[in-house]
């Protein structure tokens, strides 16, 4: 299992929202760049970025933030927020140097250039953020909800090639509740899909949970910052050397 640190961006700052709300956010960092360079000492192999006025505005809002992270850390990174169109996946993929690129909105919505990515980049590449709400799938920075019930869409982005999802529910995503574990396993039982579980991890004992169930990853973002969990430890304890990333 992975243990993936995360950091979301909102005027090139690092925050956290409350369940997604863009009202209900705090700030954690003006150098998020830092917060990688920590990350990476604490031995983590991967980051979870998410660019969250990407996500809402459809555009590469923080892009030179971004850049800065690149460039401050040799963690793999995997982005999303904003990125539904090839012209923003070659960007990130081929010149920032970014490791995989998460697409969210436009994974459900164009399917065609979904199936165009994964050709073009392949399943390491290309991973599909799932965020639910109320069992179905939500866009636009969680702004909206489709009427494409999860578990279908999952099963569906099995079928043209996706390995890797990041699944979130978002009643619990900045909550430190503890994850929606039902949604997990109903995963599980329906797929074959490596996924990153996100959402509500409040301490070790939720990220052993998920170690002891044998799921791909968790990512790891409030408990950090709130200092309900420490990251070092933990990955020493819960992560797999021999994990792909």
């Amino acid at each position: 299992m992975l243990v993936i640190p995360a950091i979301d961006l909102k005027d090139g700052q690092a925050v956290r929202l409350y369940k997604g709300d863009y009202q209900q956010q705090t700030i954690y960092s003006d150098h998020p760049e830092q917060l990688a360079e920590t990350f990476e000492q604490a031995g983590a192999k991967m980051l979870h970025v998410v660019d969250l006025d990407g996500a809402k505005d459809g555009a590469a809002i923080n892009l030179e933030t971004i850049e800065k992270i690149r460039k401050h850390t040799s963690m793999k990174i995997e982005l999303g927020g904003g990125i539904r169109n090839m012209k923003t996946v070659d960007l990130y993929l081929t010149q920032v140097g970014i490791d995989r690129v998460i697409l969210g909105t436009a994974a459900l919505q164009d399917q065609a250039f979904l199936k165009a990515a994964l050709q073009k980049y392949g399943g390491e590449r290309i991973v599909v953020g799932v965020d639910v709400k109320d069992g179905f799938v939500s866009t636009s920075g969680w702004l909206e909800t489709s009427q494409t019930p999860y578990l279908d869409f999952i099963q569906y982005l099995e079928s043209i090639g996706v390995r890797y999802i990041v699944a979130t529910d978002i009643s619990k995503d900045g909550t430190l509740t503890g994850p929606n574990f039902e949604m997990y396993d109903a995963i599980k039982k329906v797929s074959h899909i490596d996924f990153v579980v996100s959402g509500g991890i409040k301490d070790f004992a939720n990220v052993k949970e998920v170690h002891d169930k044998g799921y791909y990853a968790c990512i790891v973002g409030k408990a950090y910052y709130e200092k309900k969990i420490d990251l070092k430890e933990t990955i020493t304890c819960l992560q797999n050397e021999s994990s792909p990333v």
